[in-house]
Order: structure tokens, then sequence, then C-alpha cells
């Protein structure tokens, strides 16, 4: 059953690496956003996936350093400029 789920197989570039994921196509249908592209939806949940990732480790994880918390300052700041709004605003949690 699982072999007629079409998919569809994202590539990921940074510097001399890369990667390849592939997803059921209609997952990612269904979570896009209005008229969306694949790729826009791919990077939406990246990016709210590390958000999410980094906010625990520093929040609700044990000892994060000054370092660890810039990190996670900056995928703040990137996740308001691309959502418009902030992280705790999109989720709800707030602390």
């Amino acid at each position: 059953m699982t072999d007629d789920v079409e998919t569809i197989t994202f590539s990921i570039e940074a510097d001399d690496d890369t990667d390849e994921v592939t997803l059921p196509a209609g997952l990612v249908d269904l979570l896009a956003e209005g008229d969306q592209s694949s790729s826009e939806t791919v990077g939406d949940i990246v990016l709210l996936s590390f958000a999410s990732r980094a906010h625990h480790i520093v929040h609700h994880g044990e000892g994060a350093d000054e370092d660890l918390e810039a990190q996670e300052a900056r995928v703040m700041e990137q996740f308001e400029k691309r959502f418009g709004q902030t992280f705790g605003e999109a989720t709800g949690h707030q602390h």
C-alpha cells in the first residue's frame, strides 16, 4: 500500500555537503499554507523544527551555556523574520 503513495524528494545543500530527504507529496501538500510551493512548505517546517528544538534545549533542557543561548536567539530572529511573529506567538508557548 505504501508503494502507491507519491513522494517528492528535496535536496539540501550547504557549503560542500549535500543530502536529500524524500517525503510523501500529499503530506507536503496538506501542510502547505495557501498557494505555498512545496519547497517553501518544507523550508517553513525545517525552520519551525529547529526553533522548537532549540527552544526545548535552552528552556527545558539542562545547562544551556551562553553560546547555545545565542544560537537559540538567532534562530528565533530568523523565525520571526520568516513568519512575521515570534515563536511564542505562533505556538502559544510563552516564557
